[in-house]
This record gives structure tokens, C-alpha cells and sequence, in this order.
């Protein structure tokens, strides 16, 4: 079975990952979208609201999970059987970052391989950090989130 894991912290998810995923399911038997928790880093929204917001989102796809992990996404990857890693490029400087990353992955993740999906043009300009930063800015971010959970998202207080 072809497993593929698309890591990330989905703070919030994007039209722009919700796309990739779609795009690669039929290369995969099963997608896990996992949750990386960084115990160092601040989160806009809880680990819940955002396993919450991803189950949703890809709930009409039998063949793709939603799950989370600590530590090493190599070490996750080989505890689910996973032998790919699925990464979105947007441009360039993601190449030249995740590059390293997948090289690093393929040592200590036991030949682990990283298949990249090259965004399309109108997603290229989007991220979870530009879309935190418009929502915290009281903007309109709507465009850029799955319309399973625009009013989820818009209608979540941020405290």
C-alpha cells in the first residue's frame, strides 16, 4: 500500500493545501494530513479546532486521514508505514528549503522519498502565515479557506 504523509501545522488549512492533497490522491492509496506539534511554537488555534477543521474538510475522501504527531515526521512516517512525504512548492526559496529537508528525511526516515507538487498559479501566493495575519488583522481571508469551514474559521473568537 502507497501511504503518503502531508505534514504540516494547518494554522489554519488553505485552499492552497486543501488543493495539493486533492491533487495527489489519486497517486496514493491513503494520505495522511498529520499534524506536526511543536511544543516551541505559538499557535493561532488549538490542536482540536484544527484536527477539527482538517476531519471536515476532507471528510467526502475515504482514502485520506487526519492524525497528529510530536517529534520527528520521519519517525511518524515509519511508525505509519508511510514511504512518502507529499510537499507543495510555491516558488523557488521552497524548493531550496525543502530540498534540504527532503534529503535529510531520506537518511534518517529509511529511504524515505518526498514527492513534490508544484502549486497551481492562482495558489502560489498563499500560506498559513499570510492568512493568520489577514484574520488577525480583522481582513477578509475567506477566499483563501476551504469553504467547508469559512464560517468555522471567520466565526472562531480568537480571544
Amino acid at each position: 500500500m502507497k501511504i503518503a504523509v502531508f505534514p504540516g501545522s494547518f494554522d489554519p488549512i488553505t485552499t492552497g493545501h486543501l488543493d495539493l492533497v486533492l491533487r495527489a490522491v489519486p497517486l496514493f492509496d491513503k494520505i495522511v494530513v498529520a499534524v506536526g506539534i511543536n511544543s516551541q511554537k505559538k499557535y493561532l488555534y488549538p490542536l482540536e479546532v484544527r484536527m477539527k477543521w482538517l476531519n471536515l474538510v476532507f471528510s467526502d475522501y475515504p482514502s485520506i486521514e487526519v492524525d497528529s504527531y510530536e517529534k520527528l515526521t520521519a519517525k511518524f512516517c515509519d511508525k505509519i508505514g508511510a514511504k512518502f512525504l507529499l510537499r507543495g512548492l510555491r516558488n523557488a526559496s521552497d524548493f531550496d528549503y525543502e530540498k534540504s529537508i527532503s534529503q535529510m528525511n531520506y537518511i534518517i526516515g529509511n529511504d524515505l522519498e518526498t514527492v513534490f507538487l508544484i502549486s497551481k498559479p492562482e495558489n502560489s501566493h498563499i500560506s498559513s502565515s499570510l492568512v493568520r495575519e489577514i484574520i488577525k488583522g480583522g481582513g477578509k481571508a475567506s477566499p483563501f479557506i476551504p469553504k467547508k469551514i469559512v464560517e468555522e474559521v471567520m466565526g472562531y473568537s480568537l480571544g
